[in-house]
């Protein structure tokens, strides 16, 4: 009988647990901007941290927030090939507020 009041207990708890845990996911969610992702995408991948930066997603993230003022900090990058397509894509995905970043070959 003890057996089965254990069983019972670790279920509730473990109920009780899961929905905690729910709860918490749905409302601590935190949203990443997708442009990050997007220009990520754009940038060679080598994620060599010769910009200064530790890595390709922390310059993407740079960019987005304005902590990047010059693409031209990416080594490996080309003009042709990663800059100028990440100009016209933040040219043509501005900030919430409308804004456009400001940026630098």
């Amino acid at each position: 009988m003890w057996f089965l009041w254990t069983v019972i207990i670790i279920g509730v708890v473990a109920l009780i647990f899961g929905l905690g845990l729910g709860f918490a996911n749905k409302y601590f969610e935190v949203k990443e901007d997708e442009r990050i992702a997007d220009i990520e995408k754009l940038l060679p991948g080598y994620n060599c941290g010769a910009c200064g930066m530790a890595g390709c997603k922390a310059f993407a993230e740079g960019v987005i927030s304005g902590q990047i003022d010059q693409l031209s900090r990416c080594k490996p990058g080309k003009k042709d090939k990663n800059f100028e397509p990440i100009l016209e894509y933040l040219k043509n995905h501005p900030n919430e507020d409308g804004s456009v970043q400001e940026i630098k070959l």
